[in-house]
């Protein structure tokens, strides 16, 4: 073989790899924002599970004592104010957004109204919420998505 058609061997070769890094780079991408898009919805989810559970706990009173929202996230698998299991959520859930335990809490009258997740990073979703978080469009951050429940007298 001469020389000269190594030469164009070797730079077709070159070109196929670049050619290939590319599309992987195109594929990685849309890879990396499906699993995004995946946690925002995760992350819709699992709010409103913990916005239901407060609600539950909140109208779920025991016989002659008042309404109350929950003290501590633990308080909505096991009641405290029952001598029984009572469970309001199934399990406590990791926050999707940055995969630890820590929501960040939202506080009213000594108890816990809602949950938000800490991230500061930026939401892929910015309209066409569901029903109860149309309060999420536009919004910057995660941490601005406040899943609060809203309770009459607390």
């Amino acid at each position: 073989m001469r020389r000269r058609q190594r030469g164009v061997i070797l730079l077709a070769l070159l070109i196929t790899m670049a050619l290939a890094q590319i599309a992987l780079l195109g594929a990685l991408e849309l890879s990396t924002l499906e699993r995004k898009r995946e946690r925002e919805d995760e992350l819709l989810f699992v709010g409103q599970q913990y916005r239901s559970a407060i609600l539950r706990y909140y109208y779920a009173n025991p016989a002659g004592q008042p309404r109350l929202l929950p003290r501590t996230l633990d308080d909505l698998i096991k009641d405290p104010r029952y001598p029984m299991s009572v469970r309001h959520l199934r399990r406590l859930y990791k926050d999707p957004i940055s995969g630890g335990s820590d929501w960040g809490l939202v506080m009213k009258n000594g108890g816990i109204a809602g949950v938000f997740s800490p991230s500061d990073e930026a939401p892929l979703k910015k309209g066409n919420f569901p029903p109860g978080d149309e309060a999420f469009e536009g919004k910057a951050k995660y941490r601005d998505w406040l899943f609060v429940a809203s309770v009459i007298g607390s």
